[in-house]
């Protein structure tokens, strides 16, 4: 997206949700623009429905549903394949009643519900080639390629498909089609003339889920993309490309990706690596051009989004190069209330929370699900609050339910098809009010520490999977680290280690209380902005580039701890001339377990860390303050199958109060803690009440 289309914006993003009548909008109304309230903060507690599924006479009822449960905004695809009757040709309410999404809009409009639209191309949603029009998935142009020229397969119920490719001209010459007929349609219902608010770019761009390391691209246009990213990268210079490749006679014009792996060594890797960055340099390069398309067909001057899959940590999903051309990045929260799932969820929440207060933007859930597709693994009830209210406790601002309103091919909504709330819609309305009269939205978890994962290490685990065509996303998903999934030789032994490293301190932090985020390497200065301690694993590659990032934030007053070696490769596994300048950083071996937690408790006197200890060790506690720093809520969380009896303790809090149903008696103090009960798979969430200062 252009700086031009950032500057001029109807709605911006704010930490804590989206502005609405600042900026671009106060003078729009200045120059004689439609009126409105003045600039105020939106939180984006949003909710799911798909008009196309439901009869136009219940639209109303399920939004009114919506609106009673709290929620304040509509989350929408439009699905293109829905809307086309041929090519060029598009229905949108003409022929059909239950297609005229204009009229849905206005519907939610007219109750005061703000709308996050989401025309694709691709959106899944369950739908028979992703939503994707059946003509041009089997258009060979637009089909992303196997190593042998194949069309790529998605096994996909309820029929396998071949999916597109994000580097085909003509795939996105077809999406530009179909968005100029959208916003021909939808433009008008911009804020503040409208209700839409932001737009999606895409949807969950893991290639479609065939995003293991050769499972494509090898489409044409997706070659010349490669060896335009190896020009860049290598200046020009072939010589230096044939000895990263060990390969005298390869040339930008015919270098040709790796197929499968078959490094012998770790000299042999920087050709491996190189196809791996370029799977990421794909998908940023693919979005920047559907969101230049959205742009181009009139939706502009809207923040933008992009929401992230599971597993999002061992795909090609760079969320600093999405970044470029998308405004927020976003996650999809589909998990169990297990022990194994909750460990997941603060890994990946934590990394989003800190990415986006390090970047003035509010950490928003795209998809936390609230039921499932029938062809998943069920999730309850229960699995489904507690994935919500525990990402919340690690720093998520906003969130959509999916579904909100039940449909075909969806199980468990607390909304039926009908628009009637079904029982436990009141627990989604009584989290809702608590969130509301807490303004959660305006609060934060502050995390003083954090663990960086430096991209090499996710791109050298996807290089070296073990699993063949199984993809590492699957993995990641299922809770497996690198030691899992990774090759048992001494070309992963380096992911292996660094993971080994960071998971001995976040143990050793958790055990102790410190509240901690994970941040990305490549997202460095917003994913560590505030921190007092950062811990990296630098074991294997890594670049120069993040290096040189963590001695500046030495300089700067952090304590900045690395290992458990120094880097000796850079971040194509290339062997280092010479040894990086790592001059003010501490370098921690860590031998064992032991050694983690007596630094942890030595950084703890050090620093002045905070601590919010709790027993037993398989509860967890966040706790989240206000501007002034002064705790406001706790989140005490039991992912366990048994209810537990905690003792937590809540530096200077008065008393503890459940903050969903106000009227409970005070959490009990004895000693030095809280004694809260929680219940099996459950979060309490407590509103505290400070001692007087």
């Amino acid at each position: 997206m252009t700086n031009e289309a950032r500057r001029v914006r109807r709605v911006e993003l704010h930490p804590h949700g989206l502005l609405l009548g600042g900026g671009a909008d106060r003078a729009r109304r200045g120059a004689g623009g439609p009126g409105g309230d003045g600039p105020h903060v939106l939180p984006l507690y949003a909710g799911t429905m798909h008009y196309w599924r439901h009869d136009p006479s219940r639209w109303g009822a399920g939004l009114d549903a919506m609106r009673a449960m709290g929620l304040r905004v509509l989350d929408t695809y439009v699905p293109w394949a829905i809307h086309e009757r041929g090519p060029g040709e598009f229905d949108f309410g003409e022929r059909e009643p239950h297609l005229d999404v204009a009229r849905f809009l206005e519907l939610a409009d007219a109750r005061g519900l703000k709308v996050v639209l989401r025309p694709g191309p691709h959106i899944n949603a369950e739908l028979t080639h992703f939503g994707v029009p059946e003509r041009v998935v089997w258009d060979r142009a637009c089909q992303a390629r196997t190593p042998r020229g194949n069309p790529v397969m998605l096994p996909m119920v309820p029929v396998a498909f071949p999916v597109p490719s994000y580097a085909s001209d003509e795939f996105h010459r077809e999406v530009a089609r179909w968005f100029d007929a959208v916003g021909a349609r939808l433009s008008r219902l911009r804020h503040p003339d409208g209700p839409i608010v932001m737009l999606q770019v895409d949807n969950e761009g893991a290639l479609y889920f065939r995003d293991g390391a050769y499972d494509q691209d090898y489409h044409p246009d997706a070659i010349a993309l490669f060896r335009d990213l190896l020009r860049a990268k290598y200046a020009g210079d072939e010589e230096d490309l044939r000895r990263a490749w060990r390969d005298p006679g390869v040339s930008f014009a015919t270098a040709w990706p790796p197929v499968r792996f078959e490094a012998a060594s770790a000299e042999d890797l920087p050709r491996h690596m190189d196809w791996i960055e370029f799977h990421e340099h794909l998908l940023a390069t693919g979005m920047e051009r559907i969101a230049r398309a959205l742009e181009d067909s009139g939706l502009g001057e809207l923040p933008t989004m992009h929401n992230l899959p599971l597993g999002e940590a061992a795909t090609a999903l760079n969320a600093a190069r999405l970044h470029a051309s998308v405004d927020l990045i976003a996650l999809d929260y589909y998990h169990r209330a297990t022990p194994a799932d909750h460990a997941t969820l603060l890994r990946r929440t934590t990394e989003l929370a800190a990415r986006c207060e390090g970047g003035a933007a509010p950490a928003y859930g795209a998809e936390v699900g609230a039921g499932f597709p029938p062809f998943f693994a069920p999730l309850d009830e229960e699995d489904s609050l507690y994935t919500l209210a525990a990402a919340l406790a690690y720093g998520l601002r906003g969130f959509n339910l999916y579904m909100a309103v039940e449909r075909d091919r969806w199980i468990g909504a607390p909304i039926d098809p009908h628009g009637q709330p079904r029982p436990f819609a009141d627990r989604y309305h009584a989290l809702m009010g608590a969130l509301v009269r807490a303004r959660f939205h305006t609060l934060r978890r502050r995390a003083p520490v954090r663990l960086v994962v430096p991209r090499s290490l996710r791109r050298l685990a996807r290089v070296t999977h073990a699993f063949g065509p199984a993809t590492p996303a699957l993995f990641n998903v299922l809770g497996a680290g690198f030691e899992q999934s990774c090759l048992e030789d001494d070309l992963a032994s380096p992911a292996i280690a660094g993971e080994a490293w960071l998971r001995a301190f976040e143990h050793a932090l958790i055990a102790r209380g410190v509240p901690f985020a994970y941040a990305g390497g490549e997202t460095f200065d917003a994913g560590t902005a505030g921190a007092r301690w950062i811990l990296c694993a630098t074991s294997g590659g890594m670049k120069a580039d993040l290096v040189a990032l963590l001695r500046d934030a030495a300089r700067r007053g952090a304590r900045v701890t690395i290992g458990p070696r120094p880097p000796d490769r850079d971040g194509s596994m290339r062997a280092l001339a010479r040894p990086y300048d790592t001059g003010g950083l501490e370098l921690e071996p860590l031998d064992d377990a032991a050694r983690a937690a007596s630094l942890v408790a030595r950084r703890i006197d050090e620093l002045a860390l905070p601590t919010f200890p709790v027993n037993p060790d398989d509860v967890h506690l966040a706790v989240h303050e206000d501007d002034e720093g002064v705790a406001r809520l706790a989140f005490v969380m039991n992912p366990t199958p048994i209810a537990q009896r905690a003792r937590v303790a809540v530096a200077g809090a008065a008393s503890l109060r459940d903050a969903v149903q106000p009227g409970a008696a005070p959490v009990e103090r004895r000693g030095g803690a809280f004694e809260v009960l929680v219940p099996a798979r459950t979060v309490r969430i407590l509103t505290i009440e400070p001692r007087p200062r």
